[in-house]
């Protein structure tokens, strides 16, 4: 195991399929901020370049885990979460819609005591942010406000790609939804637990369906379906 000093706290779990035009940009802001200790990448069986791009990085902090079958953001998020060693883990999509350059503001709650997780609302932000696709913002209200129903928080982004939380309790998600599903299934498990959840505001550069974005309308549909699944089920 890696020797960890005071500032590399933070697991950054990659998951990434076919992100050719990205993925090396986004390893090279992420490796700059001082509070990683590593980042573990799984390539979701990608068909572009990408493995190769990876196979590129001289980084002793980069550890790539390849599936052998593309299996789903999901699955490859909870094997990254399995493979964690830091105190700490957030969840780094491959592309270039979220900035690695706020964990420190992100960390900082659970850091000084108050939060053991916190999410990244791109809603309450202060700073830049794409204006793209009203139909999603709308779809992401609704789908929010349905999750805050039943788990009693009141959280503004429950879609977002950052969460951070303790590792002890992202070990406790033993995620099983495959896609974009896993957003409602980790905000309802650790709603569940009963844990300190604090929002931080965070900037966003949302991409188009030209440039790669991936999630459609029939994940919108499993996102119901998830949040009534994983806060109705019983433990």
């Amino acid at each position: 195991m890696r020797k960890e000093n005071h500032l590399q706290n933070l697991s950054v779990i990659v998951p990434c399929f076919n992100e050719e035009k990205t993925v090396l940009q986004l390893l090279s802001r992420v490796l700059a901020q001082p509070q990683v200790f590593e980042v573990i990448v799984i390539d979701d069986c990608s068909s572009d370049s990408t493995p190769s791009i990876l196979d590129s990085v001289r980084d002793s902090r980069v550890v790539i885990h390849r599936n052998m079958v593309n299996s789903g953001k999901g699955a490859s998020v909870w094997m990254g979460i399995q493979m964690a060693q830091a105190p700490y883990v957030v969840i780094q999509d491959a592309d270039l819609e979220y900035s690695p350059e706020e964990y420190g503001r992100l960390l900082a709650p659970i850091i000084d005591g108050r939060a053991d997780a916190v999410f990244g609302s791109r809603f309450l932000t202060y700073e830049a942010r794409r204006a793209l696709y009203y139909w999603h913002r709308l779809g992401n209200n609704f789908l929010t406000t349905l999750s805050n129903m039943f788990t009693n928080l009141d959280l503004t982004d429950m879609e977002t790609c950052y969460k951070i939380m303790k590792r002890e309790y992202a070990l406790r998600l033993q995620i099983k939804e495959k896609r974009f599903g896993i957003e409602p299934e980790i905000t309802a498990k650790l709603a569940k637990m009963k844990i300190k959840i604090y929002e931080v505001p965070i900037s966003y550069q949302g991409r188009t369906y030209a440039e790669g974005k991936k999630i459609t309308w029939k994940d919108g549909f499993r996102a119901i379906y998830c949040i009534l699944k994983y806060n109705l089920k019983k433990d």
